[in-house]
């Protein structure tokens, strides 16, 4: 199993420079520039923008050892370190790969199994399982953006419509996922599926290497299985993986937050709730484009402005937000990728 490598090739960098493009043309539907926000920008509070960079770490962290939590459980262990590491390798392979968040996941999984050979099927349960919480987080989140709307003295359609949908959608999601965690027939059905169409397609003439495959697929599959069936009988293990992650959703929901008080705006934390739960169902769109820019950044200010936040600040915080939520990220996760991957190197040396 090989890990996703990254490459610059012509569609990562164009990609990304039409989406910011795409941006700042659609945010010129509001009457604001490019001048007015760098305007805006140059009056931020460092204090509170710095504290907001902070909570950026700060939620990778709560997130890695929620992750490393759940591999304890299964009695994979690894170092509070390498799960920071490796979630931040996770992290820039989602951002410079747009499949879905699916290649972080396949890379911390690679990772771990290069490390501790024979663990995959464990460390697929514990992406799995994690995924399953986050979304069940991201359900309540939207419930709860929801029960705020109600309160409020006018609920816009689109907004109610908007998080109706999305909480649906991934409700329905995370269901689909827990029937195929639980039924193990299904998996093998799909697996020998998928092998079939793979004989098929190459006509027999790799047929030792698909039986190969099958049979490592089908051990791992059982150890995920029997992982997931572990958590079932036991489910006290996902007690502190629950509450990591929920630090991990009030970190993400608290960099906005203060971003916004840096430009000396109070938001009501309606609109952090609402705003932050369907950026994250947004950003699962395969759109295709790598860094996520265009699509989030053009969510995040309709999103904003819709909700009484004034046009130019929706802008500015939206581009603040992202420097903290998308660049950085960018930079500290290619930083982990290199120091992981060249490590070993300079030691065999």
């Amino acid at each position: 199993m090989d890990t996703p490598k990254p490459q610059l090739t012509r569609k990562t960098i164009l990609l990304p420079i039409i989406g910011i493009a795409a941006f700042f043309g659609y945010i010129l539907l509001f009457n604001v520039n490019i001048l007015e926000i760098i305007s805006t920008a140059q009056t931020a509070n460092l204090w509170f923008y710095s504290a907001a960079v902070l909570v950026g770490f700060i939620e990778v962290f709560f997130y890695a050892v929620s992750w490393r939590a759940i591999l304890s459980a299964l009695k994979v262990k690894i170092s509070i370190i390498r799960s920071f590491l490796y979630t931040w390798y996770g992290i820039f392979m989602d951002l410079v790969i747009p499949a879905e968040s699916i290649a972080g996941e396949v890379c911390r999984i690679y990772l771990v199994n290069r490390e501790q050979n024979g663990t995959s099927g464990k460390t697929v349960a514990s992406v799995v399982t994690q995924r399953i919480l986050g979304m069940t987080i991201n359900v309540a989140v939207l419930l709860m953006g929801i029960i705020f709307l109600f309160d409020a003295s006018a609920i816009n359609p689109l907004i109610f419509n908007a998080i109706v949908l999305f909480t649906v959608a991934i409700t329905a999601i995370l269901c689909v996922l827990l029937v195929i965690s639980w039924k193990e027939n299904w998996s093998t059905k799909i697996i020998n599926g998928l092998i079939k169409i793979g004989e098929f397609v190459s006509r027999g003439r790799w047929k030792e290497k698909f039986a190969a495959l099958r049979e490592e697929t089908l051990k791992a599959t059982k150890m995920f299985h029997d992982s997931m069936k572990e958590f079932a009988r036991k489910p006290q293990a996902l007690i502190l993986p629950t509450i990591m992650l929920v630090l991990n959703w009030i970190s993400s929901l608290a960099i906005p937050y203060l971003v916004f008080l840096s430009l000396g705006f109070q938001v009501s934390w309606t609109v952090i709730f609402i705003t932050s739960s369907i950026v994250v169902a947004v950003k699962s769109i395969p759109v295709g484009v790598p860094f996520e820019v265009g699509l989030p950044e053009i969510t995040m200010t309709t999103l904003y402005a819709s909700m009484g936040v004034p046009a130019g600040i929706s802008a500015t915080a939206t581009v603040l937000s992202r420097i903290i939520t998308l660049w950085i990220r960018v930079g500290f996760g290619f930083a982990a990728q290199q120091w992981i991957e060249l490590k070993p190197v300079f030691k065999a040396k």
